[in-house]
């Protein structure tokens, strides 16, 4: 393997989404297709009603032209391709409901999961004929669980909950994008230990679209990437994870993720439990917020902790 493409692909990749950030945002601006905010959210978010929504369509521009370019044109590259735009497709549709339709909910939560399902369900089909690998393995060993059929519901369980997860992480400016570059760098550097080498290209061609997004999305935000990005980095991540058949090491390394999720289920089912918020707001994230951190305080320290666990992830992986 070349790794020096692998580092080839992070820079084109960053440069493509930089290219397309002064072209795509006043195109987004013009046609008003501006983020709508909660108004029981934080109420300084109420600032940023109207930035342009939708950039993710930059983030799946640019990583789809690079990992073209770079990988290999393989079964592995259609399907990573196909989760990612096809979730991406599914958070556009929201989106555009969202921002043009002015419905500020998008799709159903019933519409959104029997698309998500469906498409799970396409990517476990074409990983079946391909024989994959229907075994779970115990992290940094060779010990595994067979699971037979019951591997279809765990990859419908992976697409869904990691899509969703990390859409909800997408709430802070820089949030998102910041935490995506540690993560699909760890899984990049993990392909490269597994000799997977499409994976390898393609997660470092996430990376470099999403540091070159966040030129455009760090605080303050001139661009947000709704639904259209976020969906489509949790299905890139999910399909990665799958791929590479690291499904559990996905939640240590993606350890925020669940924690932001996790915030969400606990409080509604508190609430509805107790009538009590175990939260001063979930996600998480807003949490901290109401709890008077800056948004750039939340921001960092979620970084930051993302580089412990995914760097405990890569030990773990790599038996350092």
């Amino acid at each position: 393997m070349d790794y020096h493409i692998v580092v080839v692909a992070v820079l084109v990749s960053t440069i493509i989404t930089a290219i397309l950030g002064p072209i795509v945002i006043p195109i987004l601006k013009r046609l008003k297709f501006g983020q709508s905010i909660r108004e029981e959210g934080p109420q300084k978010h109420l600032l940023k009603a109207g930035t342009p929504t939708m950039g993710g369509v930059m983030i799946v521009i640019a990583l789809s032209l690079t990992s073209l370019q770079f990988a290999n044109k393989s079964i592995t590259l259609f399907l990573l391709a196909l989760v990612t735009i096809g979730y991406g497709l599914i958070g556009f549709i929201d989106d555009y409901i969202k921002v043009v339709m002015k419905r500020n909910l998008g799709l159903t939560a019933k519409q959104k999961l029997v698309a998500q399902i469906i498409l799970a369900t396409i990517f476990y089909w074409f990983l079946i004929q391909m024989n994959h690998d229907t075994a779970i393995y115990i992290p940094g060993t060779s010990f595994g669980f067979e699971l037979g059929w019951m591997y279809f519901p765990f990859v419908i369980f992976i697409m869904i909950g990691t899509t969703n997860a990390v859409n909800i992480t997408d709430g802070l400016d820089g949030l998102l994008s910041g935490i995506g570059s540690i993560v699909f760098t760890t899984f990049a550097l993990m392909a490269i230990y597994l000799s997977q080498f499409e994976v390898a290209i393609f997660s470092a061609s996430v990376v470099g679209a999403c540091l070159g997004f966040l030129l455009f999305n760090a605080h303050p935000a001139k661009v947000f990437m709704g639904d259209t990005g976020s969906l489509a980095l949790g299905g890139a991540l999910a399909g990665i994870a799958i791929l590479t058949k690291t499904e559990i090491l996905l939640g240590i390394i993606g350890l925020i993720f669940v924690i932001e999720a996790m915030s969400v289920i606990l409080q509604v089912i508190f609430f509805k439990w107790k009538r009590i918020r175990l939260f001063r707001m979930s996600p998480i994230h807003h949490h901290y917020e109401l709890g008077g951190w800056s948004e750039w305080r939340v921001v960092i320290t979620f970084w930051g902790f993302t580089l412990v666990t995914a760097l405990l992830g890569l030990m773990i992986q790599t038996k350092l």
